[in-house]
Formats: C-alpha cells, structure tokens, sequence
C-alpha cells in the first residue's frame, strides 16, 4: 500500500519541547507549525493525553491545539512505523490504543490534511466511564513527573 507522507498534527508527547519529539522526531523534520483541532477535545492518562472527536465527549466548537510536524521524505517511512509503534496502533487492528487517522486541521496557511492519532475504543470507555480527566481550553503540557517517566523509558 502507497501512503501519501502527509505531516502529524501532534498535541501531546510529541510536541516540540516534550520527551517523544526528543526521541522519535528531532533531526526528522522539515517543517513545524501551530495548528488546532475544532471538534476535538483531550482527556488526560496522566503522562500523555488522548484526543477524542465522538460527538458525546467532544463538543463541535471545542478546540485542541497542537503542531504540524512535517517529517524529511527519507525519514518518513521509518517515522511513520515507528510512531505506529509508539501509540499501539496496527493497521487494521480492533484492539488499539490510539487509530491513526487522515484529518484536516486549521493552521496560518488554512486547512491541511495531517494524520493524527486518536483515542482507540478501549481507551474512550474508559473515558466514558469517567477514569480519565479532560483537559480543559484543550491544550497539554507535561509536567516534570511525566517527563521523567518518558525519559526512563
């Protein structure tokens, strides 16, 4: 299967300034810029978030912010597996943690098609069940626990 090498809209971890940019996307990217999600909202596991876009845990006007990572043509392919690989998801797979999932965020330029990665079904059960927080005004930074938990790793 050809995947077009469209940019990740990032929100959490791997966001420039957090613990997985550092490991997973420094020195990969061509290009970075500030974007935001409406119709989306970000429920908290403590040391990463989860974006979610299902009409009963996100409003339509709600907004996460995040960045668009374009990543180095010759990077690419090994970017994308091994950001698959970071959030459990598997094309195809019924029991992932995150879906990876081609949506248009809002960014200076205007629209633009990224691939993101939102809750999986697991993981917004758990939110519905009320185990996970949301992140009020959409927006996530880690803390220093958080930081020193991915930096272990």
């Amino acid at each position: 299967m050809i995947m077009m090498p469209y940019p990740f809209f990032v929100y959490g971890t791997l966001k420039p300034g957090e613990p997985n940019y550092t490991r997973f996307l420094a020195g990969r990217t061509v290009a970075e810029e500030s974007a935001s999600f409406v119709g989306a909202a970000l429920y908290s596991a403590g040391a990463f978030p989860y974006l979610v876009t299902e009409p009963d845990l996100a409003a339509p006007a709600e907004r996460v912010s995040g960045t668009i990572i374009s990543v180095a043509d010759e990077d690419y392919a090994a970017t994308l597996a091994q950001l698959d690989g970071l959030e459990g998801y598997t094309q195809g797979g019924t029991n992932n943690t995150y879906e990876r999932l081609l949506v248009t965020v809002d960014a200076a330029e205007g629209a633009r098609p990224v691939w993101i990665y939102v809750a999986g079904t697991a993981i917004q059960a758990e939110i519905r069940a009320g185990h996970l927080p949301k992140i009020p005004g959409g927006h996530w930074q880690s803390d220093s626990a958080a930081l020193r938990f991915w930096s272990e790793r």
